[in-house]
Formats: structure tokens, sequence, C-alpha cells
């Protein structure tokens, strides 16, 4: 039997976990009705997101009602359902951690995945790789869940005018493209000629008035060019309402080197308020906004990773994994003892410098695995 101090402990966690998980339903909603703003010029994309805010409300009752039941289902899925890639950037963690002889799903098993999730209620999934268009039928499946938002990390260079023409009206795919700064950046970690291929590309999105987005990894040198105001205007000017952050995270050897400075980290979310006020877009920072609503969100507490190969992991980051939905279904994963055990420690998982907490602790997160 347990103690009264253990039962209160317990207790006290549980309180723990179910005002974050207002907080984190609530900034959901806020984020949603923040895009709702930036789309208002655009009939289709605004009613769309209107029904989204919808949809999401309803989902997280879904959530609840799991909870209630003792399952806990987090409202966000990473999704890396490919580890091939047309590119070979530099410091790519993908490819460093990433060398998996499994097979990748079939095109049925992620949509099973996916019609999983929904049930669930989970209402947004990220869709990563690898590069994730070069798996086509990944834009055939996102069209049959409208419910879901799914943000699409790729390098862009696979949007061809056919994808366009999908695209137009499928709201809920969101493309999300990958750049480093301007073209002597982007072209020094991604390949000559990337840069000036992407804006054509970004040009013809723009004139298809599709919704869109940018992912900016951050790092010590490109620090400056990154968080630009003018930089940040040019993309704005050119549709992009919803910026990603993200601090570059160590995994391959010799790039330590590049991880932000504690003074350009507390810079970066003060560029990044700077942003919010001036423009009518979104402004992410990765892991910044984490720790500003109580956290690291791995381990399901506010999203989980599904790899390419059908593991369940607690993030990108960490492809560690006790369950695969070769043999699981979703639900039964979500639940699993390895991701227990990292959602109830999660006060060890501070901000740290190098981006993802997990990875500068994966040590101790290898040593949780072991113990199952």
């Amino acid at each position: 039997m347990l103690s009264e101090t253990s039962a209160e402990m317990i207790a006290e966690e549980d309180n723990k976990d179910t005002r974050f998980r207002k907080i984190l339903n609530e900034s959901l909603k806020i984020f949603f009705k923040d895009a709702l703003k930036t789309t208002l010029q655009n009939p289709i994309q605004a009613y769309y997101f209107l029904r989204t805010i919808r949809w999401q409300k309803k989902a997280a009752r879904v959530r609840s009602s799991w909870e209630q039941q003792g399952i806990h289902v987090p409202p966000i899925m990473i999704f890396s359902i490919t580890n091939r890639c047309n590119l070979h950037c530099k410091g790519c963690y993908n490819q460093a951690l990433r060398q998996s002889p499994q097979e990748e799903m079939s095109a049925e098993k992620m949509e099973s995945v996916i019609a999983e999730a929904k049930d669930l209620g989970i209402s947004f999934v990220i869709i990563g790789g690898g590069e994730p268009l070069v798996r086509e039928e990944i834009v055939d499946i996102t069209e049959k869940f409208p419910e879901i938002i799914f943000l699409v990390f790729t390098n862009g260079l696979l949007i061809d005018d056919d994808l366009l023409k999908k695209l137009k009206g499928q709201n809920n795919f969101v493309p999300v493209i990958s750049l480093e700064g301007l073209e002597e950046e982007t072209d020094g970690r991604r390949g000559a000629g990337v840069y000036k291929r992407l804006q054509n590309i970004i040009k013809k999105i723009k004139g298809k008035r599709i919704f869109w987005s940018v992912s900016l990894t951050v790092t010590q040198s490109n620090f400056d060019a990154v968080t630009d105001s003018q930089f940040i205007q040019d993309l704005y000017n050119l549709g992009c309402k919803l910026f990603f952050f993200v601090e570059y995270t160590p995994i391959r050897e010799g790039t330590e080197d590049w991880i932000l400075t504690e003074e350009q980290r507390v810079n970066l979310l003060t560029r990044r308020d700077l942003f919010r006020s001036k423009f009518k877009a979104l402004f992410i920072a990765i892991p910044g906004d984490e720790e500003e609503i109580g956290g690291c969100l791995s381990a399901g507490r506010g999203f989980v990773h599904i790899s390419a190969e059908g593991n369940v992991e607690p993030c990108p980051f960490a492809p560690y994994s006790d369950t695969n939905l070769r043999d699981f279904s979703l639900k039964d994963a979500l639940q699993s003892e390895f991701l227990r055990a990292i959602r109830q420690n999660h006060d060890q998982l501070h901000e740290t410098e190098g981006g993802c907490a997990l990875w500068v602790k994966r040590a101790w997160v290898r040593s949780l695995l072991n113990t199952k």
C-alpha cells in the first residue's frame, strides 16, 4: 500500500499535470485564433481555420475523456514518415541518428496510424523526415483528414506545379520550408543553388495563395541573418504567416560551436516578441516557447514522435523506444512505461545549451529504457 506521503505526492503530480494540460490546450486555442487573424484576407483559408478552432475544441474533449479513463493522449504527434532525402545538409540530425535497417511504414499503415490518432483526439500532426515529400502518397493521405492540421517540414525542392494544384484545395496541409538565412547561409548548408530554386518555388506558392510557413534553424553563425527584421519582412511579403525559430541541436560531432550563446538565446525570445508585435504572423521559438508553457513537451506530455519504422519515441532527437506500431496500437503505445517514466521526471528536462534537453541527457533517457 502507498504511504500517506507517497499518495500526497502522486496527487500533487496529478494536479500539476491537470494544470499543465489546461495551459497547453489554451495555448493551442490561442495559436489557432491567431492563425485565423493572419488569414482574414484569404476568406477560404480563414473559413478553414474557423472550422479548425471548433475541431480543436472537440479533440480536446476527446483527449479529456480518454484521460478520465487513465489513458494519456497528447494533442500533437510528430510523424517522421521517411529517412530518405534528396539533400545532404551539413549537420543534419536525421542523417546522424536514423540509419535503421527496418523498412519504412507502408502508405496503408501511415493512414491507419493517422486515423487512430484522430480518434484519440490528436489534432495536430507534424510531418517530417528525411524529406517527407519523397513519400508522394502523404498528400493524398492528409487530404482524408481535414480535421487535422498537418505541418509538413520540407526542404521545399519537391514542390512542383502538380503538387501546388493539389495543395490549392487542401487547407490542412501547411508546407514548412527550411531556410538557413539568405543565399550564403542556405547554400552553405544545403548546397549550391538551393536558395535561388526556393525563391522561385516560394513565389509560386504565394501565387496560389497557399498558407505556408518557414523553419529557420538558428545557429551561432547565422543568428543575425535569420533574426534580421528585413529578412523577416521579405518572407512576410512573400506570404509567409508562420515562422519557426529552431535552436540547433549538435547531434553531429564537430558542430558544438554551432549552438547559440546564452546572450543569443535570450535575444532570440526578445526578437520573437518584437516580430509578434510588428507582423500579422505567428512566431514560435523552440525550445523557448516550450519553457514558457511548462517545460519539455516530449514523451507524450505535449507530443510524441513516430519514426519511419513505427517506433514510438519521446522526441525526434531521442531515438529510443520500447514499442513499435507493428506490434501495438497507438493508444497502447502512448501508455508505455518508458514514456511514462520520462513524463514523471520532466522536471529534469529544463532548457539547455544546444536545444533539445533529451539529447543532452540521452544517457539518462537510455537508462530509463534499460530498466524496463
